[in-house]
C-alpha cells in the first residue's frame, strides 16, 4: 500500500449509472507519474465485439424501425389530404379525418418512444457489458506501461495532450487480443450516440 498508487477513472456515456473505477497497484520503478486519455465509448464500439454487437442490434431493431417508417408515411399522407381537401370537405369528415390523424400520430409517438427506449436499455447493456472487461484490459496496459493515471477524454475535458499520450489505439488493439470475435464485421464503424436509433416520430401537423 505504500508503493505509488495509480487509478483509472472510466465512465460510460448514456449508462444508467456510469462506471467509476479507482484502485491502487503497485508502478514500475522508474515511471515517471505518466498519464494516458482514452474516449471510453470509442474504444468499445471499435473493437471486433463492439462492432459486430452493434451491427447485431440495428439487425434486431430493423423491423420495428421499417413499421415507425411506414406509419410516419401513412400520418404524412393524411396531413397532407386533410389539407389539401379543407376547403372542400364537410365540417364533420373534417373532424373525422382529424381525430383519425390525431390517433396515428399518438400511436406513432408511442411506438416511436418504446422503440427508442428499449434500443437504449440494449446499447447500455452492450456498453456495460463490453466495458466491464475493457477495465481490465486498461489496467492491465497501465500497469505494465507505468501509468499513474487514465482519464476517460469523453467525460473530462481534455485541453492538451501530448503525441503518443492517446491510449485508445492500443487498448482496442489489447482487447481484440484477449477477446476475439468469430466473423466480426467490419462494415459497422466505430458508431455515434445514434446510431441504428430508432427514428423520431414526425411533429404534428399545421392546424
Amino acid at each position: 500500500m505504500r508503493n505509488r498508487a495509480y487509478a483509472i477513472f472510466v465512465s460510460f456515456a448514456l449508462l444508467t449509472s456510469p462506471l467509476l473505477l479507482a484502485g491502487q497497484s503497485s508502478v514500475p520503478s522508474g515511471a515517471g507519474g505518466k498519464v494516458a486519455v482514452i474516449n471510453i465509448q470509442d474504444a468499445i464500439l471499435s473493437t471486433a465485439e463492439g462492432k459486430k454487437a452493434m451491427q447485431d442490434l440495428q439487425s434486431k431493431y430493423m423491423p420495428r424501425q421499417q413499421e415507425i417508417q411506414r406509419r410516419q408515411q401513412e400520418v404524412q399522407q393524411l396531413q397532407e389530404q386533410l389539407q389539401k381537401q379543407m376547403m372542400t370537405l364537410s365540417d364533420s369528415e373534417q373532424r373525422r379525418m382529424s381525430r383519425e390523424l390525431e390517433e396515428k400520430q399518438k400511436i406513432l409517438r408511442r411506438m416511436t418512444e418504446d422503440a427508442q427506449s428499449d434500443f437504449q436499455n440494449d446499447r447500455d447493456d452492450l456498453m456495460r457489458r463490453i466495458g466491464q472487461k475493457m477495465i481490465k484490459v486498461i489496467d492491465q496496459y497501465a500497469s505494465q506501461n507505468g501509468y499513474s493515471l487514465v482519464i476517460d477524454s469523453g467525460q473530462v475535458p481534455v485541453y492538451y495532450a501530448g503525441k503518443g499520450v492517446n491510449i485508445t489505439p492500443e487498448i482496442v488493439n489489447l482487447y481484440n487480443s484477449e477477446n476475439p470475435v468469430q466473423a466480426a464485421s467490419s462494415a459497422t464503424g466505430g458508431g455515434s450516440a445514434d446510431a441504428g436509433a430508432p427514428a423520431k416520430a414526425s411533429p404534428k401537423p399545421k392546424r
